[in-house]
């Protein structure tokens, strides 16, 4: 009988999702380092980008930010590991993403946009290959998760009685102006239409505890409607819980022998 052999991977980050994956104890996952920021050369965690990359690994999981996936993702792929990339958002810079698309390609390596916060990507892109008309993201917040962002110098967040958009436009200028909150409206672009053509609503909405993302999608397959209504993270008010959760279960299908909504 043949033993499926361990995926060795590495995960850049260890904040609200990171400890999340690595708490998960998942089977046929040996998680080998975590390159993080703050000095820290404890057990597996390394802020010494040359240590972690010492290392071998099958996969690379970002949970850090923007600045990660620019910072280290080419090196990640340009050691023949597979990259997730939960910062979805860091592709409205095209050249970037040509960029780690030549060196997955160039080193049998695969660039991997998890679900993460977003259900009905699965639909969205297999509607693409029909032909699509029209996709909508509309993210609603509550006015402490847009705090340190641009939302700010529109609209006093504290003083918020009612729903206000802060955004509506193509997902490139909104994922760029908000990129800790809307990395979902740039997976959803990615999926679909990409990011010029796709639009994304932006919402402080001071009548909700949660964060509620809806998705709206015309073509030729007809039309579809998706709405999640997701609790929010204790560690971090701009990310939902689920985010967490979708990055096991990418994580966990690196390995496993039954893989779901692929």
């Amino acid at each position: 009988m043949t033993i499926r052999p361990s995926v060795r991977l590495g995960m850049i980050g260890y904040g609200a999702i990171g400890k999340h994956v690595e708490a998960a104890g998942l089977e046929n996952i040996e998680l080998v380092s975590v390159l993080v920021k703050r000095p820290r050369n404890e057990g597996i965690l390394t802020n010494d980008a040359d240590r972690f990359f010492a290392h071998e690994f099958d996969a690379v999981a970002e949970c850090a930010g923007h600045e990660a996936v620019r910072t280290h993702g080419q090196r990640v792929l340009e050691g023949g590991a597979d990259f997730l990339v939960t910062s979805v958002g860091a592709f409205t810079d095209t050249a970037l993403f040509d960029r780690l698309l030549a060196a997955a390609k160039a080193n049998g390596a695969r660039l991997i946009l998890p679900s993460a916060g977003i259900g009905a990507l699965d639909i969205l892109s297999s509607a693409a290959v029909g032909g699509l008309e029209s996709v909508t993201v509309t993210v609603r917040k509550d006015p402490s998760a847009w705090k340190g962002t641009i939302a700010e110098t529109l609209v006093d967040l504290d003083a918020l009685k009612t729903p206000h958009t802060v955004f509506d436009g193509p997902v490139r200028e909104g994922a760029r102006l908000y990129p800790q909150n809307v990395n979902i409206s740039a997976a959803a672009a990615l999926s679909g239409l990409g990011l010029d053509k796709t639009r994304v609503v932006i919402v402080a909405d001071p009548t909700i505890a949660t964060h509620i993302v809806e998705l709206e999608a015309k073509g030729t397959f007809g039309r579809f409607t998706f709405m999640e209504d997701v609790a929010v993270s204790e560690e971090n008010r701009k990310t939902g819980k689920l985010v967490a959760m979708a990055m096991v279960k990418s994580v966990r299908q690196l390995a496993s022998t039954l893989v779901v909504a692929a």
